[in-house]
């Protein structure tokens, strides 16, 4: 069977100005040794783009630490590539307007946790003023932001009171997500779980009523009464199971290949940039084998039993495997 790359997740950097309790990717505020330089970077868009990649997140890290990441972006979008940045805000200054429209990027997605006092505690003091100056700062200048809210047992109780606060900003979407025990989250002991269906409740309640779009991540379960309209407007019609290695990818910044980026563990790399071509990877038959070999019969749990199954084949794998080590069982799955 042949699998369309359609989307990339690509870390360009791991050096960041924080270095977050919840970071899945262990940032600690230093790059990786040996991340790819900018040439190399240049042939990695390239490759995407040759793949038929429509779309790139691009993320850190923090983004903004690497100067030459406008080039990074030019690259992909002058082939078409659709490009969007996110980012904490921390850095974000009026220099980087100009930079953002000249490399045609689509848009810009800023990490706000909640109110000040909670997104401070895991961040840093003063990040949750310069990421809302951020948010201003992008829509004032007519760039379409987001906003991207990583839910803990902490903040996600306080998403109906953080709302006001929400809906004085410009943006086009908020998307929520769970914190997952990787990384930084996992070392820290965050108490990460939260009930799932509290949350998609609250995005039932406003979703109509909001003026922007308001939905929950991949990550967070599954096939409720309204699954069709929780995950984007127009994007995501429902969850169609984990898209790691079937339609998507996850580029870290030294050139490992993971089929999603929230698979950090060395175990789900599947090649390097530096030994084998994008392609090379993405054909290799043995890749991805833990969707690309999937079979019902691996379910466990209430997953094996749903009839719902075959579409959303358990889930996350990434969430499930950090969470509780079965890549086919979803833990907190919202479907009654």
């Amino acid at each position: 069977m042949a699998y369309r790359l359609r989307s990339c997740v690509w870390e360009i950097t791991l050096g960041c100005c924080f270095s977050c309790k919840y970071c899945g990717s262990s940032a600690d505020g230093r790059k990786r040794n040996g991340e790819l330089t900018t040439e190399e970077c240049l042939k990695v868009a390239e490759q995407l783009a040759t793949m038929g990649c429509g779309r790139v997140s691009m993320i850190g890290g923090e983004v903004f630490m690497r100067n030459d990441w406008d080039l990074i972006v030019k690259a992909l979008t002058s082939r078409g590539v659709k490009v969007n940045i996110i980012t904490n805000g921390f850095l974000f200054t009026e220099e980087y307007i100009d930079r953002l429209k000249a490399a045609g990027i689509e848009s810009v997605a800023v990490s706000l946790d909640g109110p000040k006092e909670v997104h401070d505690k895991y961040r840093q003091t003063g990040s949750y003023d310069r990421a809302v100056r951020a948010v201003q700062m992008l829509s004032s200048a007519g760039i379409p932001v987001s906003l991207i809210s990583t839910l803990n047992s902490e903040n996600a109780p306080l998403l109906e009171s953080f709302l006001p606060t929400v809906r004085t900003f410009d943006i086009f979407a908020w998307q929520l997500q769970a914190c997952s025990p990787m990384g930084n989250a996992a070392a820290s002991g965050i108490d990460f779980a939260f009930d799932f269906a509290s949350v998609i409740a609250f995005v039932e309640r406003h979703l109509k009523e909001v003026p922007f779009a308001l939905g929950i991540a991949h990550n967070i379960g599954y096939y409720t009464e309204n699954e069709s309209i929780l995950r984007g407007r127009s994007v995501y019609p429902g969850f169609r199971g984990c898209a790691a290695g079937l339609s998507s990818i996850g580029i870290d910044s030294v050139g490992n290949v993971r089929g999603c980026e929230s698979m950090y563990d060395d175990s789900f790399i599947e090649g390097n940039l530096r030994e084998k071509t994008l392609e090379e990877i993405w054909n290799d038959p043995e890749a991805f084998a833990y969707n690309r070999k999937f079979d019902p019969s691996m379910l466990t749990g209430r997953c094996r039993e749903c009839e719902k199954s075959m579409i959303c084949a358990g889930g996350c794998r990434s969430y499930n495997h950090f969470v509780h080590g079965k890549m086919y069982e979803s833990p907190g799955c919202a479907k009654k």
